[in-house]
Parts: C-alpha cells; structure tokens; sequence
C-alpha cells in the first residue's frame, strides 16, 4: 500500500467527544490545563466543550468556564458542539471559533440524541448556522450514524446524501461522517466514500470513526486511499456517544499520530509532546487510557 505524502488535519475532539460520557467529572482546572497542553503540540483544532444544556452532558457543565478560561495559541481554532440558537448564545459569549452542530442520518437515533424527528431538527439547525455565520462564526456539521444505527442497524447512503446535502445548503461549511458505533468496515467505507465523493467535494467531508471493533485505523487507511485528509480524534482513545449503546472510544489521536507519520503523511503534530497531554488526562482521570500508544508508554 503506497500513499502520497500529504497535508492531513486532525481534529482533535477528546476534551468534548472525549469527555462526554465519562462518569468522572474532570475539574475544570485540569480541563484548561489539558486544552492548554495540546494547544502547544502542534494541533491546528481542539473542540473544546459542549453547550448542550448540562442535564444531559453534565461531564461538560463547565462550558462557559473552559471556554473562557482556555490559552489561546494563535493558528488553533477552538470548537464546540451547539444544539441551538440558545446554545449559540452561551458559545458566542465565551468567544468559541466554530460551532460544531449536530444530528443522525438515521431517524431513530436521532429521535434518541436530539428527541426530535430529523424534520424537526432541521429549521433548529438552519437557525443556528445562519446566527452563528453572521457573527462571523464557521460552522461544521457532525452526521451521526452514517454506517449503521444502534436502533435501525443498516443505514441507506442515500439518507446520508440526504442530510449531508441539506446541512450544506444551510451553509455548514464541513460535514463529519460519523460511524457511531464502531460498526464500519473497510469495504462498506470505500462503497460509502464512492457515492459521497460523486456528490460531494472531498474538502467539504470529514471522517469520524469509533474503534468498538477493533477497525478504525483500517478505515482510516481506506479512507486516505479515497483521497480524504480530514480526521477526527480523541487523545488516548477517549470518548463515546452516551446515546448509542455500545459505542466505545474514538480512534486514538496518539494511535492515528502514529500510523500517519510512518506513511509519511505531514501532520504538523510533535508526538512527545501529544503523548506528555496524554498522561497529563490519564492522571487525571484514575485509569489508563485505551490507546495502544499509551499502553505501550505504561
């Protein structure tokens, strides 16, 4: 397998996908300190917290806290999810770069994560993106159970276009293809990846793999041969979705770090200084992190 040299982005998601559906609430000192941390290794974009109503994500009821309390590097875009305009007025006050909004290509999911049909949600999100691009704000869009559904199993491409099409025309600047549960494997990413990329250009697409099963790098491989550049991460292997069962942690930022600079890919991410962040969480959480690079380190 031989790939061209080039430019790949990593998103790094764990201070938020991360965190999300921990138990253990990280105080929000250690939130900032962490954040501050990957801000200096290099990484051009950290979602940092979550401005759904702390009810629901009270792992992250600190938002406005780490926010505002965050460095911030000149050259880091700092994101975070927004469920609403309501949302939108907490992540504007705390000065976010990009809201990130959100919803499932799957009905049932969505009813689930949002409590809304997907035609219920559409106006909501529509009112958020044209808010947040007028305050000058960027918008990405995060699709949910793009390869398969907890609730409804196989999910239709054709619904994926559906959403995706529909959240771009809202002027959301880039989609993040979400396999939720970890349910993907390389042969369904290729056939998915074939029809969007017909539809869709490549800088608009981003992927967002779960490693439940053990097949997130090599969907990230058959991803790369695709042509996609854009990669969502966790450090250490952080995170899940608290509303898909059996969702694990995403695929490791130090574990994807890994197998991209031995392909010769460009990141521009130091890997001592990634894997220092890592043990920084790991402390801080009371319990080693999933990832192979930091179950190597131990």
């Amino acid at each position: 397998m031989k790939f061209d040299p080039k430019q790949i982005t990593i998103k790094e998601v764990g201070p938020r996908d991360g965190l999300q559906n921990e138990s253990v609430f990280v105080p929000t000192a250690d939130k900032i300190a962490w954040i501050n941390q990957m801000s200096h290794t290099g990484l051009s974009y950290i979602e940092v917290t979550s401005f759904v109503h702390p009810k629901w994500i009270p792992a992250l009821a600190d938002a406005v806290e780490v926010a505002t309390g965050i460095e911030r590097v000149p050259g880091v875009t700092y994101a975070a999810l927004v469920p609403n305009a309501k949302g939108l007025e907490r992540a504007l006050t705390a000065n976010i770069d990009e809201v990130s909004v959100f919803m499932s290509a799957s009905e049932t999911h969505n009813l689930k994560n949002i409590n809304k049909t997907r035609e219920e949600t559409y106006p909501i999100l529509a009112e958020t993106t044209k808010a947040a691009l007028a305050a000058g704000k960027s918008v990405r869009g995060y699709v949910s159970t793009v390869f398969g559904c907890p609730y409804e199993g196989a999910v239709a491409v054709d619904e994926v276009i559906r959403v995706t099409e529909t959240l771009l025309e809202m002027g959301v600047q880039e989609i993040s293809l979400g396999d939720t549960i970890g349910i993907a494997q390389p042969r369904q990413v290729q056939e998915v990846l074939e029809v969007l990329l017909r539809r869709f250009p490549e800088d608009k697409l981003a992927m967002h793999f779960h490693d439940t099963r053990g097949m997130a790098m090599a969907n990230v491989l058959v991803s790369l041969e695709m042509g996609m550049t854009t990669f969502d991460s966790s450090l250490g292997g952080l995170g899940g979705c608290p509303y898909a069962p059996g969702a694990s942690g995403n695929i490791a930022t130090d574990d994807l770090l890994y197998m991209l600079h031995g392909l010769g890919m460009q990141t521009g991410i130091d890997t001592d200084k990634l894997l220092e962040a890592a043990r920084f969480i790991q402390g801080k959480m009371g319990r080693s992190l999933m990832s192979h690079s930091m179950q190597a380190c131990q």
